[in-house]
Formats: structure tokens, sequence, C-alpha cells
């Protein structure tokens, strides 16, 4: 059956959901979607996609009596479909979204109680394309990478992180000194795991006064300022906004904490909460519970893609977009680089939608200039808000260690990043300091070209972590290769 002959098939109640013949939906009176879907209920895709329409903007799953015809204006429409891949394209009118800057209530709409709907048994949202009408009444971040690398005089090279591990059970001194250890190795940027809270082995209250007695401890020693990341995700506003001010009070430099929230689990409001009430901090989004609906094998859900470009939206200075393959987390190229390009840049390609976050014409030679300037990472719209959103920063974890860090720059393809390693700096015997300074090692050897094996020869630290994780990668792929033939 031919498009055609599904649009025949509709009732008067789908009909009202789309326009197949929709003239330049990129004209900016839209927010545009892609959607993998399968229909359930006997329904054909066409159908489907109506009622997902519908249940997403203005109606419900039968016409009613108190429709006006402004309301109908209102209604989202399909406006493309294609029947071999099961995707639909479907337009919602901006003027749908509530003009405070509020990305929870899109998010209701396009990925709330549709994914409920007895209509579908499949439903991905895979990109979404925001007007410039749009843009401007979001926060977009406030506090960027380009203002970290100034704070930190870091250039041209990545940001070297750690996450303090053991992720939980280390007293709040035990939990300092390893960050102490990190920072003294000649690491950048520390930031508690996304469990650590307030617990009674490590209270909140200690565990900030201890990381700023050893925080300036190594400042003082290495000569070059640092960053830690603080968890202030709570259980309530006022215990978040209580955190926050802790941290602010304890004599911290402006500059040397982030906020970290975990956005999928506080949720949007948090996250935005945070980036009005600071925004001279680096707010550190956390996306943990996120592969429940991101992952490509989950039929129902969204895109790495589309979380990250709504953690953007929603004023988030940096979001975690995954190792794209290269560490332990699912993920590949392809999705985790995509999402971290479109976080980026003013201008970047989507798995469907071209996306500018300027807030003025794409043709306009300021703004042409800007893009340019972008492309060659020169920081840009850093004292000009009306031009466009501002970058968010990709950050970067998940089974990385110094042998791994010249093949992830190699596929992200630039270093403006944050790298938070783990166990790949605190798992060798050798401690954590001196796995730091392998890190440090390792980038080095990047930023001149010489491979790691042969840096390592005059550099022990680096020697050092290369023999421990090929040993053990070795040994991986040895036990795999025994579970394969038994």
């Amino acid at each position: 059956m031919d498009i055609k002959e599904l649009v025949k098939t509709l009732n008067p109640h789908q009909l009202a959901y789309v326009n197949l013949d929709l003239k330049n939906p990129q004209n900016g009176e839209y927010m545009l979607t892609v959607f993998h879907l399968l229909p359930g209920r006997n329904l054909n895709l066409l159908q489907a996609a109506c009622e997902v329409s519908a249940e997403s903007s203005t109606g419900t799953n039968f016409l009613v009596q108190t429709e006006t015809p402004f309301s109908r204006e209102m209604n989202s429409l399909v406006y493309q479909v294609d029947l071999e891949k099961n995707l639909v394209w479907i337009a919602y009118p901006r003027r749908l979204r509530d003009r405070g800057g509020n990305v929870q209530n899109i998010l209701t709409y396009i990925a709330g109680n549709v994914f409920w709907m007895k209509e579908i048994n499949a439903l991905k949202l895979l990109d979404v394309r925001f007007p410039p009408s749009m843009l401007e009444q979001y926060d977009g971040p406030s506090y960027t990478l380009d203002d970290m690398r100034k704070y930190l005089d870091i250039y041209e090279r990545p940001i070297l992180g750690t996450i303090v591990k053991p992720k939980m059970g280390l007293t709040s001194a035990e939990y300092a000194e390893v960050a102490y250890d990190f920072r003294r190795g000649g690491g950048d940027f520390v930031k508690n795991d996304e469990p650590q809270a307030n617990q009674d082995f490590c209270p909140y209250d200690k565990m900030v006064k201890h990381v700023k007695e050893a925080m300036d401890k190594a400042v003082k020693e290495t000569g070059h300022k640092k960053v830690h990341s603080f968890n202030v995700s709570a259980t309530d506003y006022d215990t978040m906004i209580a955190r926050c001010e802790m941290v602010r009070n304890s004599g911290m430099e402006l500059g040397s904490y982030a906020f970290l929230i975990d956005g999928t689990t506080a949720g949007w409001m948090a996250v935005q909460t945070l980036r009005r009430k600071y925004p001279d901090v680096f707010i550190h989004f956390h996306r943990a519970g996120h592969g429940a609906f991101t992952r490509p094998e989950n039929p129902i859900g969204f895109t790495v893609l589309v979380l990250s470009k709504f953690a953007r939206l929603a004023g988030a200075s940096g979001i975690h977009t995954g190792t794209a393959g290269v560490g332990k987390m699912a993920g590949t190229p392809e999705e985790d680089v995509t999402a971290a390009h479109n976080i980026l840049r003013l201008v970047a390609d989507g798995h469907f939608f071209h996306q500018s976050r300027g807030s003025i014409p794409e043709n306009d030679k300021d703004f042409l200039q800007d893009v340019q300037q972008d492309i060659a990472h020169h920081a840009i719209l850093q004292d000009d808000s009306r031009r466009g959103i501002k970058k968010c920063t990709p950050i970067i974890s998940g089974g990385l260690n110094p042998t791994l860090l010249k093949a992830f720059i190699d596929v992200m393809g630039n270093v403006d990043f944050i790298t938070t390693m783990g166990a790949g700096c605190h798992a060798h015997p050798g401690g954590t300091q001196k796995w730091a300074t392998a890190l440090v090692q390792s980038c080095e050897a990047y930023k001149q070209g010489i491979d790691i094996h042969e840096y390592a020869k005059t550099h022990e630290e680096l020697a050092q972590a290369i023999e421990f994780f090929e040993k053990k990668e070795n040994k991986e792929i040895r036990h795999s290769e025994r579970a394969e033939s038994n």
C-alpha cells in the first residue's frame, strides 16, 4: 500500500494531524522531529503516526466538541513518512511551548504519554530541530568550556580529569586524598561520582572542607589551578541550593568548582534551576539512567543526540556523551560523536536535521564569520548572547585509560572535551599520582605526534601504564577466545 492509499484509511480525527503537503516546514514556525515507529492495534504506519501526533500536541484519541479554529492551528502535523524504514516526521507549532524556556514542557509532549500508547509497539525519537524563535526563549549554557580553559590556562588539549574510585565507601579525608594525588600528578579536573551525596561515612560538609584543603595544597605544589565538580543532586530544592552555597562559601575560588547534577534522575527543573541561579558556575549534567531509553536496542525512548541537544538547550555547561566505542560503554562513533559535535558547534548535522544554534539568520555575514571561527575551535558567543546558544562540553567517561586517549581524540576529531577516567587512573598498584602523570604524558605524546610506545621509552609512568593496560587487554582477549571456543 502506497502513501496515497494510506491517507484514504485515515478517519476524520487522524486527518486533522497530518499534512503531507506542508509547505516549507523549516520556515521557523515548527519544531521538527523524526521518530522510528512500529504501529500497534492493527493500525498502519500513517494511522499510528497521526495518533502519536495528536497525543503529543492538542488531541486525544477522539475528536472533541471543544475544539476551536485556533486550537486546530496548534495541531502537530505528520508531514513526511518513510514506509520502508518506518520513519515519521512530525512538525510541532513552536507556540505550543512554554515561553519560559521550559525543557520539561517540550519533553512532556514529544516524549511523554506517547510512549504508553496502545497504538504503538515501538516509538523512538531520533532527532529534533529547534527553530531560531524557540532558541531565543531558552537559556543555553552560560559558563562554557572556553571559560574553564581560560581559568585553567589550558588550550589545544582536552581537560584531563578523573572520577574518584571506589565510587563509594571512602571517608571524606580518604576521598580528598585521592583527589589530591590525581592533581599532584598533573590532572586538571576531579568529579564526585554520580551517587555521592551525604552518606554517614563521608559527610558532605566534611567532604567539601577536605577537598578544598587538598586542592589548595595541590595548586600550591604544582603551580596550576584545578577544578572539582561537586554533586549537588539532593532530596529537594532547598537541600540542593544549600549544597551549592556550602561549596560557594567554603573559600574556594570561583572557577575552581562545578556543580554536578544527575539530570536524568533529578530532572530538567533541577538542571535549569542551577543554570539560572548560578550562571557563573560550570553546570555538569551527569546522565545516569539514560541507557534505559537511549540505547539503540531499546524500542521506546529517544537517542543520545536528542538528550544532548536538550541538555544544551536547558543550559548545561557539559554533559556526558559516551566513549564512541573506545571505552567500556555502549555507543558507536555515529551515535556519540554526532551528539558531541551537535552540542559543541554553532551549526552541525544530526542524524536527520541540520541544526543552527543561531538566533539570527544563518546567512548573516557576522554569523557566517562566527561559524568559521567555531570550525577553527576559537571562542565564540562569549560576549554576544544575541547570536545564538553557547557551546555545551562533551564529557567523556567509561572505560578510558591513558593508552586510549589518542584513539578517542582520533574518533572525536578534536580535543574540545573533558575526559574523566576512573579505574583508568586508579587501577594499578603504582597509584593514582603516577597514573595521572601517565595520562599527562599520553597527552604530551599526542600533542607532539609521537607514538605512546616510543614516548614511553623515556617516561616511566606511561611505560608502566602501557604494560598494565595492554596486559589486561590481552588477558581479556584470551578469556574471550576461550569462552567462544567452549
